[in-house]
């Protein structure tokens, strides 16, 4: 069915329609005619305004929001949305954007989960990606360029489709998560196991910096290409190609999803999982989702994926996990690019060509945390957890198995630093549907979080800087002491933020690309 937004979006990319999304400088204040008229004298048009179009602009703004906390009235919004279509563009938006005073955001596809690619303090620019997604996959190479505003379903899409199946890409499982900031705080998926994370194979990037250079891997400098994996989006400068080296599968993949019910059942299960799933081969990976349902029952969900056969499969899980009970009916083997459909949360009957619908159905209210766990909890521990779950059925607990291949690298390798030492990682996460319900189910999942100190990592309690949480501290407009930002910056980077520090205070030493929880300026270091 056609929308409005649709035909934004169609509008959108034709460029030859960019002229009627246009401000006219007339309408607009001298500060913002100046950023206007510059852009212009740059030959970028394809912008849009309140002032010009407020239909298209809120549709055009809230397309990439995926969290309607903040889309809601009081959040600040931007003077400009623009969406370039060339590298050179984006040189030109950062250049006029610094010269005339306007704060950048950068947005791929919207998944900040504290809104820092939508929101800003006044008065600020959204540079939105959305047209930097081509995909180029060289199958001889075994690599890919991607632009940095390719969603993960593109990326995914057109390197099963340019192989012919050969190859995937170690990355998170939900499509419409643009590339470009996923890959900048590590971005774990099912392959990670086996590949490491996104980061961990980027060959090479194109990055426009504070001064509208474009760099690529040489001309920055190994600090700053450290620091762009890993070290957290919205710091460094706009990343507008990523170079990937592509993971083999070679051949078809086994999936399977286990439902179990009931406190004892559940308890009984995760217990043996936090052992089982860490020192489960490095081609396997399998996950725990807990939940209760509408009627206060406790329930977890195992998914299951094996680079190889169904009877490997079957054999692996009996050897391992026999408790769990998997059986040979349950199990399917099927190319990767489907299973990459299979987990992606997309509705019952979507095809392989739905993955490169940027557009996520079913937008809600939500907040998230993360933990590190390096114990397994005892059944105490975990009883007291199910409590919190059985108490809000909005609220869900993901178990991320690591291991594997992410316990071969040190953690100064690249930026991100959760490694060795590991068993998984928790995402707890609730959702709402109504603005007024904030407080409610906001107070729930911090008092959740809290339950769960004594039982998780330590000194610091880490966190993944991809699954943002203001809750840990932020900075007023995007600006912090080193000691301020270090509430924050040692449980997202460990040893890796002081590193951090002297790389940003080297590139970007005025400060053009921050938020609320950036890297900050080093006075001292800045050269």
């Amino acid at each position: 069915m056609a929308t409005l937004t649709t035909f934004v979006i169609v509008a959108l990319l034709n460029p030859l329609l960019y002229s009627l999304l246009n401000a006219s400088p007339s309408m607009a204040s001298t500060l913002e005619s100046g950023l206007l008229d510059c852009l212009e004298d740059n030959s970028v048009i394809n912008y849009t305004t309140f002032t010009s179009s407020p239909q298209i602009y809120y549709n055009l703004l809230n397309f990439s929001i995926q969290n309607l906390r903040f889309a809601e009235p009081s959040t600040p919004m931007p003077y400009v949305i623009v969406l370039p279509s060339s590298n050179i563009q984006v040189q030109s938006v950062v250049v006029c954007s610094r010269r005339h005073g306007w704060l950048i955001r950068t947005r791929c596809g919207g998944h900040s989960y504290e809104g820092f690619s939508s929101t800003g303090d006044s008065p600020f620019v959204i540079i939105d990606l959305m047209r930097l997604n081509k995909v180029d996959v060289d199958v001889a190479e075994g690599t890919a360029w991607i632009g940095g505003g390719a969603t993960l379903g593109e990326t995914y899409y057109h390197i099963a489709k340019a192989s012919k199946d050969r190859y995937g890409f170690s990355a998170g499982s939900c499509p419409t998560v643009g590339s470009g900031g996923h890959i900048s705080g590590g971005g774990f998926g099912l392959l990670s196991r086996k590949f490491g994370l996104a980061a961990d194979n980027i060959l090479d990037a194109l990055v426009v910096n504070a001064d509208g250079l474009l760099l690529d891997k040489t001309t920055m400098g190994k600090d700053m290409f450290w620091a762009i994996r890993g070290g957290g989006g919205g710091s460094w400068g706009i990343v507008v190609a990523w170079k990937l080296r592509l993971a083999d599968i070679n051949g078809k993949v086994t999936v399977f999803q286990a439902k179990r019910e009931g406190n004892e059942t559940v308890m009984n299960l995760v217990r043996e999982w936090q052992v089982v799933a860490h020192n489960l081969p490095k081609e396997f990976y399998l996950s725990a989702t807990l939940a209760a349902n509408s009627s206060h029952v406790i329930g977890v969900s195992f998914l299951g994926m094996y680079l190889g056969g169904v009877d490997d499969t079957v054999r692996i899980m009996r050897d391992q996990f026999r408790s769990l009970a998997i059986r040979k009916s349950i199990c399917k083997e099927m190319p990767w690019i489907d299973s990459v459909l299979r987990f992606s949360g997309l509705p019952d009957g979507s095809t392989k060509e739905d993955l490169l619908n940027r557009f996520l159905v079913g937008k809600s209210f939500f907040k998230a945390k993360s933990d590190y766990v390096k114990v397994p909890l005892n059944a105490s521990s975990l009883e007291g957890a199910i409590k919190y779950l059985e108490e809000e059925p909005s609220g869900t607990i993901i178990l991320d198995p690591y291991g594997g291949k992410m316990d071969e690298f040190e953690e100064d390798h690249i930026a991100f630093p959760h490694r060795k030492g590991n068993l998984y990682g928790i995402q707890y996460i609730v959702n709402w549907q109504r603005q007024e319900d904030d407080y409610k189910y906001m107070n729930w999942i911090k008092r959740f979080y809290d339950y769960m100190e004594p039982y998780v990592s330590k000194s610091p309690r880490e966190a993944y800087v991809n699954y943002l949480d203001m809750d840990l501290g932020a900075a007023r407009n995007g600006t912090a002491s080193v000691e301020t930002a270090r509430k924050w910056g040692k449980r997202y980077f460990k040893n890796n933020f002081d590193r951090l520090v002297t790389v940003k205070s080297h590139v970007d030493p005025h400060n053009v690309f921050r938020n609320p929880q950036g890297i900050p300026v080093d006075p001292k270091q800045v050269r």
